[in-house]
């Protein structure tokens, strides 16, 4: 995965052997679903895909099973680079991919195009999303948007009266509104994606480096962000991609800031702590999750039949209540109980158009033409969190 993927056309897949297809059309695509397969074997992220065994009222999987026959087998990954892992071994139908894993799947050729007219529920899918540049290339769809969402500020409102407007609190060595410094009590995303969150700062806070793409860096703005993360490295208590650690730390560890999801500062209110979160004036990284199909899936039709079933408003509006996400269907907002009427703007669903989304970084970008890629992001963030 630290390999660097050369963006070539990808060849049009063989439809034989996958006994899920009846036909097919003249680029690959399938042209028309044959029998269900009787099974699904899923990569996602935990709390994406719900049965009802952690909460009763939590569950989209077993009236799928009921209404296609396709029992459905989960497999959870918690990382992004895990994931890529995964689908690069094979055995596997769909993976819930974010932008820092999608184009990796893609370029690798481990996931196939999809013909979106064999989903009747595409139609519901938030306008916004269509042809989003973290899962289409050059025309081709692979995949369907499944939920997303803004990487916010989480901080303690003991430590924060007043909410805090800007990044630079956890990048920045300085005294917090509490008087005591911030070292040793933020924390940053335990990724090489993250690099992104210190471009978006320095976006703002420098602007004479050029910035326009937190993913899309020349060599010298490139610098300046790892300069920064080497600076903020002193005040991480953690590097975290656990959520439940997270909560755990701003619970029990003293921590007053970092980088989060909607999913750690909900939960987090609801149990009566005293945390908020907030969309700094710098704006956010976000991510925007995507089912996409492995190239060598053994159950295709089952495949289609789920890809249409995520985008059914109430399964979109109960994952969203769950994994405090926001839905791909503008409908999920009002069609789940679970979520409430307010659940959506809660979350930041008015902020779609301010999120920097997640996707891999490239040699060739579009921006600058020639931009540091992601295998460098992994060698030196890795790096960085070891401080060096």
């Amino acid at each position: 995965m630290k390999n660097t993927f050369i963006v070539t056309a990808l060849s049009a897949l063989c439809i034989s052997g996958l006994g899920g297809i009846a036909t097919a059309q003249a680029d690959g695509l399938p042209q028309k679903l044959g029998p269900a397969e009787g099974q699904l074997d899923i990569i996602t992220w935990p709390g994406y895909i719900e049965r009802g065994q952690s909460d009763k009222n939590y569950d989209w999987v077993t009236q799928f099973e009921k209404d296609t026959g396709c029992k459905v087998n989960i497999k959870t990954a918690a990382t992004s680079d895990e994931m890529v892992s995964l689908m690069a071994k094979g055995g596997y139908d769909l993976v819930t991919a974010s932008g820092d894993a999608s184009l990796r799947l893609i370029y690798g050729k481990r996931v196939q195009p999809i013909n979106p007219d064999l989903i009747p529920n595409w139609k519901n899918l938030d306008p916004r999303m269509v042809n989003g540049p973290w899962y289409t290339v050059k025309g081709e769809v692979y995949g369907t948007p499944y939920q997303w969402g803004p990487n916010l500020l989480m901080y303690n409102t003991k430590v924060f009266p007043k909410a805090p407007d800007t990044w630079g609190v956890i990048f920045e060595p300085q005294n917090l509104p509490d008087g005591k410094s911030n070292k040793g009590r933020v924390q940053a995303y335990d990724g090489p994606i993250y690099i992104a969150d210190a471009a978006l700062y320095l976006k703002s806070a420098k602007p004479e480096l050029g910035i326009k793409d937190p993913y899309e860096l020349n060599e010298t703005q490139y610098q300046a962000v790892l300069d920064l993360l080497r600076t903020q490295h002193p005040l991480i208590h953690r590097y975290w991609h656990d959520a439940s650690v997270q909560m755990s730390d701003f619970k029990n560890e003293g921590v007053a800031a970092g980088s989060s999801w909607p999913f750690q500062a909900n939960g987090l209110k609801n149990e009566g702590q005293p945390i908020n979160a907030v969309f700094p004036k710098e704006g956010a990284t976000g991510w925007a999750d995507t089912t996409m199909v492995h190239a060598q899936a053994k159950h295709l039709t089952c495949a289609y039949k789920w890809m249409n079933w995520q985008l059914t408003p109430k399964v979109q509006g109960d994952v969203a209540a769950w994994f405090g996400s926001l839905p791909a269907v503008p409908e999920g907002c009002k069609a789940s109980t679970l979520l409430g009427a307010n659940g959506c703007e809660t979350d930041g669903y008015k902020f779609f158009d301010k999120i920097a989304f997640w996707k891999t970084p490239q040699a060739k970008c579009e921006s600058q033409g020639q931009c540091v890629p992601y295998s460098r992001w992994t060698q030196d963030y890795i790096a960085i969190m070891g401080g060096r």
